[in-house]
C-alpha cells in the first residue's frame, strides 16, 4: 500500500523484461530501497539481468514464472505475484509481440500467436488482476497499448488489431473498476527505441523507454485514464483517424 505521502510500496510487472516497464519501475521508485517489485516473465537470462539491475538500485525483487503464450500460466502467475508480499499498488501489463508484419497476415499460426499474446493473454490477466485489486480496494493497472491500435495501418494491421482490442478492453475495464477505487491507465506510445524494435528504422517522434516512463509516471500521479507518448502523438493520431480512407490508405506509414 502507498505510504503517507503517496509513494508506491509494491509493483507487479507482467512482462517483467520489458524495457519500458523496467524504466517505469525505476522512475516510480526513484531508488527507494523499501519498494517490493515482482517481475513475472519467462525464466532466462533477460529476467535474471532485469532482477540484478533493479536489485543493484536497492529494490527488493521477486521473480515469478509467466508466459503469455501459455494460458495455463496466467492464474498461477498472478496469484504468486500478489501473494509475494503486501498489497499491490501498481500492476503493469507490459508483455507483447511485434511479429513479422509482412508474414503475419498470410500465416495463420503467426497471426494467432500475436492474438494470443497481445490480446487474449492481456484480457485474461486484466480479469485476474482486476479481481485482485477489487479485493484490496485500491491500486492501479497500467496497460501498454500502442498508437498502432488507434487506426491500424496496412504496414502493421495484424499487430494493430491486437492492440486495438487490448485498448478497448482496458478502457472498459477502467470504467468497470472506477467505483472500486481502481485506476486503469492505457498507454499509447508511438515508436519506442527498445529491444522489441531493434533493427527497425525509427519513426518520427520516436522515444526511448525512459521518456515513455516519464509519461506513465506523470499520468499515474495525475489520475489519467489514457496517455500518449510523446504527448504530441495524441494530436497526430487524431488527425490520422479523421482522414478519409482513400487518403489514409495511400500514406507511406
Amino acid at each position: 500500500m502507498k505510504d503517507a505521502i503517496g509513494n508506491v510500496q509494491r509493483i507487479v510487472v507482467l512482462g517483467g523484461t520489458s524495457d519500458i516497464a523496467l524504466a517505469t519501475v525505476m522512475k516510480l521508485t526513484e531508488q527507494r530501497r523499501d519498494v517490493q517489485v515482482t517481475l513475472a516473465a519467462r525464466p532466462g537470462e533477460r529476467r535474471t539481468a532485469a532482477t540484478a539491475e533493479l536489485e543493484s538500485l536497492g529494490l527488493q525483487v521477486d521473480e515469478v514464472d509467466f508466459d503469455a503464450a501459455d494460458r495455463s500460466s496466467y492464474e498461477k502467475a498472478v496469484t504468486l505475484a500478489f501473494e509475494a508480499g503486501g498489497d499491490v499498488d501498481v500492476v503493469m501489463v507490459a508483455f507483447g509481440l511485434l511479429g513479422d508484419q509482412e508474414r503475419a497476415w498470410r500465416n495463420v499460426d503467426m497471426a494467432l500467436d500475436l492474438v494470443q499474446v497481445n490480446y487474449a493473454a492481456a484480457v485474461a490477466c486484466g480479469v485476474l488482476v482486476g479481481e485482485r485489486l477489487r479485493a484490496q480496494g485500491h491500486g492501479a493497472i497500467v496497460a501498454m497499448s500502442s498508437v498502432a491500435g488507434e487506426r491500424p495501418r496496412k504496414s502493421n494491421f495484424v499487430y494493430g488489431s491486437t492492440k486495438a482490442g487490448l485498448d478497448s478492453f482496458y478502457t472498459g475495464l477502467g470504467d468497470a473498476l472506477a467505483a472500486d477505487g481502481i485506476q486503469v491507465m492505457v498507454v499509447r506510445p508511438g515508436f519506442v527505441r527498445s529491444k522489441m524494435t531493434e533493427g527497425l528504422k525509427a519513426a518520427p517522434l520516436s522515444q526511448t523507454p525512459e521518456q515513455v516512463a516519464d509519461v506513465i509516471v506523470a499520468g499515474l500521479r495525475a489520475g489519467r485514464r489514457t496517455v500518449w507518448a510523446p504527448p504530441a502523438m495524441r494530436w497526430v493520431m487524431s488527425a490520422l483517424r479523421h482522414l478519409p480512407h482513400p487518403v489514409f490508405s495511400r500514406l507511406p506509414i
